[in-house]
């Protein structure tokens, strides 16, 4: 895996876990590309034919010293966090897809910058233009602190059902909302601020973060399902019911028990990804915003039944239906 930004060394996949993961990489990027116009590859094709000479010749391409320079590897040099050498070979390797499909243009997240550049420097050496790298800036997650990923379990997936993704949108903070705006709308920035002005003088911003989930979800699903979604989030939202569709989840009942059989309900929370952090969860509760089957908790541990199925929701429109194994 991609060593930028990260502190450790990832762990290797298997080539399942590669297939499964480009798999469903395909299935999320046609729902924006044309898939008729687009032609994927693998870069297994040209790295098979890699040998030793060949990787060494790519290696000799880039010192050490330059490779340090990133700033994720200058600082786990520093603090003595390991370097494997495999992770110094991943720009390069990645460097050499833009050689041997000889690339116009690259794109990528800000993260990316030095990789991208990496390609345009080898491009060169091996006689090609050098490539057009154009990053765009990473997308803060819904908690508005990290990059949205899997990892952090802050996301929004391309998968996610209109009214799922509806939802989260509208639980993102008013703060962040702006942002969202400016990376993911269609909207111009004139339009932006125009809004922005709105809420200024004293409109709701609900009213306007109405507007960001209905035009992502119209995106990614359709009108018909957009509207759906916000009729559904609005019945949710003004009469405090529970939702018809509910996400199922299984929890081991270990992970989640604390002393005497008790449940640790933030470490719950947390499992079944209706909050980011065990610590959010923490606080979620302490401000009265948790319910499990409806009545507000005020313990961080809980007498549970562990054979029946349990509604748990954070907020008034972050449900999942809990049972345990």
């Amino acid at each position: 895996g991609d060593p930028s930004g990260v502190n450790e060394t990832r762990p290797v996949l298997t080539r399942e876990q590669i297939d499964e993961n480009a798999a469903t990489y395909e299935k999320q990027i046609f729902k924006i590309l044309d898939k008729d116009l687009t032609r994927i590859e693998f870069n297994s094709s040209w790295m098979q034919q890699v040998d030793s000479s060949k990787l060494i010749e790519i290696a000799s391409k880039y010192t050490v010293a330059r490779m340090l320079e990133r700033d994720d590897f200058k600082q786990r040099f520093k603090t003595g966090n390991p370097i494997s050498i495999h992770e110094l070979l991943y720009p390069l390797v990645q460097a050499y897809d833009s050689v041997a499909l000889e690339v116009d243009v690259e794109l990528g997240g800000t993260d990316q910058k030095f990789n991208l550049l990496v390609g345009r420097h080898l491009q060169q050496l091996y006689g090609q233009p050098p490539q057009t790298a154009i990053t765009l800036p990473l997308l803060e997650g819904l908690d508005g602190v990290k990059k949205m990923s899997k990892t952090a379990n802050n996301y929004i997936a391309l998968t996610d059902s209109p009214k799922d993704m509806f939802g989260k949108i509208m639980s993102i903070s008013d703060e962040l909302m702006w942002r969202y705006f400016e990376l993911l709308s269609a909207r111009s920035l004139d339009e932006i601020g125009l809004l922005q002005k709105q809420v200024k003088k004293g409109k709701n911003p609900r009213d306007i973060k109405f507007l960001l989930a209905e035009e992502i979800v119209e995106r990614f699903h359709g009108k018909q399902s957009s509207d759906d979604a916000k009729e559904s989030f609005l019945r949710q939202f003004q009469k405090g019911q529970i939702p018809e569709e509910i996400k199922s989840i299984s929890i081991n009942f270990s992970e989640v028990e604390a002393e005497s059989g008790m449940v640790n309900m933030a470490k719950l929370l947390y499992l079944a990804n209706l909050v980011t952090s065990v610590s959010e969860g923490h606080r979620a509760i302490k401000a009265g915003s948790v319910r499990l089957e409806g009545e507000k908790i005020e313990s961080s541990q809980l007498q549970m039944d562990a054979n029946s199925k349990h509604i748990l929701s954070f907020g008034k429109h972050r449900f999942a239906e809990v049972k345990f194994i």
